[in-house]
């Protein structure tokens, strides 16, 4: 069984989304949103190490230069093929296991994340991928939208790197796995309450006025809170979810399928 030191998070940031354009480096209790997601993901037991995946580009030379200066690990790859920057860092990297976290998500559950790695190291050596989401609903999602967490092996990621055409496949990462799920062996994992119509992403600013509200009450409190904190937090407060209620799940990648 592998250990610790195998496996690897991979959190990939830009600059440059179109829908909240510099959104990652927007303060957040006075930190930038990624150094939170950063911290949050580093407070998962099974992970042995973080590193942010940015793109080549110029435009994302701040967000190079804020995880330089705060001593965070970090590589840069290809700008619009999000496949190819995972793969080449994780073979920099002679990552064995790696965990996908995408930058959009400030409440991303360290406990979760050991959860998909324990599902994941449990199933060795046969698994290839294991999450708690999946974008085609085989793996059917019942946390909150920003929760997702992907754990899959190195070699897992290198057949999608070889075998991925579509532009849909290289920006989102692995739905090239759920199109060629009879290739893969996978396994999901289901919280023990559906709260999948909740949305706890990041993609617009109203995303990110519901994200305050949630620090504001909790993280003074408790640096790393968790889901139930949040859920409970969310119980006895009233209009706060309508601040971002009616967005579509997986908007982008639903809309680099319509583009194809």
């Amino acid at each position: 069984m592998m250990s610790k030191g195998n496996v690897v998070a991979l959190i990939q940031a830009r600059i440059g989304s179109k829908r909240f354009h510099g959104k990652v480096l927007k303060l957040l209790m006075g930190k930038p949103m990624l150094w939170h997601i950063v911290r949050r993901v580093r407070a998962a037991k099974q992970v042995g190490r973080v590193v942010v995946i940015i793109p080549e580009a110029a435009s994302d030379d701040p967000l190079a230069e804020f995880l330089e200066k705060n001593d965070i690990d970090h590589f840069r790859g290809s700008n619009l093929d999000v496949l190819d920057r995972y793969y080449q860092a994780a073979t920099f990297l002679n990552a064995e296991i790696i965990v996908r976290i995408t930058a959009d998500d400030p409440l991303k559950d360290p406990e979760i994340v050991d959860r998909a790695v324990d599902l994941f190291l449990k199933n060795q050596p046969t698994i290839d991928y294991a999450s708690n989401c999946s974008y085609d609903g085989s793996i059917q999602a019942t946390y909150p939208e920003g929760l997702e967490v992907e754990v899959l092996s190195y070699q897992c990621l290198k057949r999608i790197w070889k075998n991925a055409r579509k532009n849909s496949e290289r920006e989102h990462v692995t739905p090239y796995i759920f199109s060629h799920s009879s290739d893969f062996n996978i396994e999901g994992f289901s919280s023990e309450v559906d709260k999948s119509n909740m949305r706890w992403t990041v993609d617009y600013p109203s995303d990110f006025e519901f994200i305050e509200h949630i620090y504001q009450e909790l993280y003074p409190r408790k640096n790393v809170f968790v889901m139930q904190d949040i859920l409970d937090f969310l119980e006895n407060v009233n209009g706060i979810t309508e601040l971002n209620s009616g967005i579509v799940r997986y908007e982008g990648y639903l809309r680099s399928i319509q583009n194809e």
